[in-house]
């Protein structure tokens, strides 16, 4: 192991002196740069939602770590009222709720593949979160099926 990364090492450093660092001005390199988190941008984390507790904290984090595991590309981010899962864009938003998990799916509900009927069709109803599909998610069993129905919704990204 001591030899890999002393190898490791030196194969980087070797790298930096081929490929410099590009000189960019500054208001170029902000184009490519995530914004700082100002004092008007509050930073939202899982203690912030109220009834993510016990066992409806564990059945998120379950979820989380499978939704996570779709695609390199898939980052969660914690609003004020939900947590978005994006890749491209938002292809499920999490509201938790104290009996369950609030799914919406940022997809049309015409094209969700739903054999068990438990899907609604929320389209033009003003709720917390993005898309036209809502499923409540309420015990690990149900898990299985409620991952077929997130990643159809991450599949029809645009």
């Amino acid at each position: 192991e001591e030899a890999i990364l002393k190898r490791a090492s030196l194969l980087a450093e070797r790298a930096c002196t081929v490929w410099k660092r590009p000189a960019l001005a500054s208001d170029r390199l902000g184009l490519y740069q995530e914004p700082e988190e100002t004092k008007d941008q509050p930073v939202y984390h899982l203690e912030h939602y109220d009834h993510l507790q016990g066992d409806m904290l564990d059945l998120y984090k379950n979820l989380e770590k499978r939704v996570l595991n779709l695609d390199a590309s898939v980052r969660v981010e914690f609003k004020k009222l939900y947590i978005a899962f994006k890749a491209q864009t938002n292809f499920v938003d999490i509201v938790p709720q104290k009996k369950r998990l609030r799914l919406s799916l940022n997809t049309e509900f015409d094209r969700i593949k739903d054999p068990r009927g438990i899907c609604k069709d929320v389209s033009g109803l003003g709720r917390w979160g993005n898309g036209d599909v809502e499923v409540g998610l309420e015990n690990p069993g149900e898990l299985d099926y409620i991952m077929e129905l997130i990643e159809q919704a991450f599949e029809n990204q645009n």
